[in-house]
């Protein structure tokens, strides 16, 4: 049984089959699902999804591409939100200078703001980071103390920095489909590379499908792919792979 430690199930691609998509989860092999925030109202309805099913978890944060929509009413509701139960982490929250969907200064302050509530209200962060590497790495640090913990999601940097996040920050790597194509040498390094105690594996659905999928809708079910190409790469079993992630899932989000 995997664990989709990354998805957006709330995502209006999924419409039309969502409830049947969740209802099947165990069936295919997925015992949980965190699914992720990235603006105010994903993250209502990120918390809402996972009140209406047992095996769905939330976080709730504000994405770089919507930092220019924070304000002290926003960050209070999210400060609101992450008060449910089943809230287990704060984000997605980081830096995105590949689109460049807010100006940088926004979205360094967005990020800053995140990473002080996640401390106050004592919940790990999932970190977006795309064309930033350094600067994220930078603005952790500065925030950092014991409360700051956290994940990199869909980790496409370089094995050292993947090392400084774990060996500095403490944080877990998280690894989604791009392992599966062809071009994708650096992350197929970085898995091969890092902790097994600090690997997680994501989905990111509806984006980012591993092969033999790839262009169409990814969903849960399809972290299998994700996890066989990681399990070849480190010359384990998949069950081990899936036992660990899971315990690294549950012990980041403090799942029981």
């Amino acid at each position: 049984m995997f664990i989709d430690s990354h998805a957006h199930l709330d995502d209006n691609r999924f419409d039309a089959d969502r409830d049947l998509l969740i209802r099947d989860l165990k069936t295919n092999g997925i015992d949980i699902v965190v699914n992720i925030g990235a603006d105010l109202e994903s993250s209502i309805n990120s918390v809402e999804l996972s009140k209406r099913h047992e095996n769905i978890y939330a976080s709730v944060g504000i994405h770089p591409h919507s930092a220019d929509e924070m304000n002290d009413n926003t960050l209070r509701k999210i400060r609101e939100l992450a008060q449910n139960e089943k809230v287990v982490a704060i984000g997605e929250i980081g830096l995105d200078y590949y689109y460049d969907n807010s100006p940088r200064d926004i979205q360094r302050e967005c990020f800053k703001q995140q990473l002080e509530l996640a401390k106050e209200v004592n919940l790990p962060v999932v970190i977006h980071s795309r064309e930033a590497s350094q600067e994220t790495f930078d603005i952790i640090q500065e925030a950092q103390d014991v409360r700051l913990r956290g994940v990199m999601h869909c980790y496409s940097g370089s094995v050292e920095m993947a090392e400084e996040y774990i060996n500095k920050l403490g944080f877990y790597i998280s690894i989604g489909g791009p392992v599966t194509f062809k071009n994708s040498r650096i992350v197929k390094e970085v898995v091969k590379s890092i902790p097994l105690d600090k690997l997680l594996i994501e989905t990111d659905c509806p984006y980012l499908t591993p092969e033999p999928y790839r262009g169409k809708r990814n969903e849960p079910m399809f972290v299998k792919y994700t996890a066989l190409e990681i399990a070849k790469l480190r010359e384990i079993t998949v069950e081990q792979l899936a036992e660990a992630t899971s315990r690294n899932a549950k012990a980041l989000f403090n799942i029981e």
